[in-house]
């Protein structure tokens, strides 16, 4: 069977240009979720939905069931004989995912008593921690409040992952690695992120899920 990788390919020829950035932006995410690392999303617009959008599919099962391990299933079954049956045969395994955009309250405080510009790094700064990861999305890799979490996550020690279109912008020279999509345009460059990080997703969980 094809691997994830193959199957972009074949769909977008043209993303061949990134395979590098994708394939050690995919290893990157493994290691870190392997030694038990969060990683933090952000964007703005699209983006954020974007951002929102790869924590849904670590968080649960993407294309792959993920039953939780026996130890917790029966641990749960016997802290409630029913409802914690049925949790332990309906949850699925998760991998920790954090999209910086999920706390609109807290989000919305920074905007009115600091600045609008610091609320993805006034999250990431009271939520990460060393060897955590930050995947900071911008279409023109040049989004301030991106790049101010990107300074938060660099003096962290965190694990800087970008997604840009082809000019890269400033998320290119500061990410440890920039998938930078061949595309100019807005919308031209989300299109070309969403099967991009579709592939991350896949690739993870087949690590971490084998059949």
């Amino acid at each position: 069977m094809p691997s994830p990788l193959e199957r972009l390919l074949e769909h977008y020829p043209c993303l061949s240009v990134c395979l590098p950035q994708i394939q050690e932006t995919a290893r990157l995410l493994e290691e870190g979720f392997r030694r038990g690392a969060t990683l933090f999303t952000c964007g703005n617009g699209g983006s954020c939905s974007d951002a929102d959008h790869i924590a849904g599919e670590f968080l649960k099962g993407f294309c792959r069931r993920r039953p939780l391990e026996k130890s917790l299933a029966d641990t749960l079954a016997k802290v409630d004989a029913q409802d914690g049956a049925f949790l332990g045969k309906t949850l699925q395994q998760g991998l920790r995912c954090i999209p910086l955009s999920g706390f609109p309250a807290a989000l919305s405080a920074v905007r009115n008593d600091l600045d609008g510009q610091m609320d993805y790094a006034q999250a990431l700064l009271a939520l990460a921690r060393p060897g955590d990861m930050l995947l900071g999305i911008s279409t023109s890799g040049n989004s301030r409040n991106v790049h101010l979490a990107v300074t938060i996550a660099r003096s962290l020690g965190l694990t800087v992952l970008g997604m840009t279109g082809e000019a890269g912008g400033r998320l290119a020279q500061e990410a440890d690695v920039t998938i930078r999509v061949p595309a100019r345009e807005t919308f031209r460059i989300q299109e070309l992120h969403l099967p991009v990080y579709h592939t991350l997703c896949l690739s993870v969980e087949e690590a971490f899920f084998p059949l």
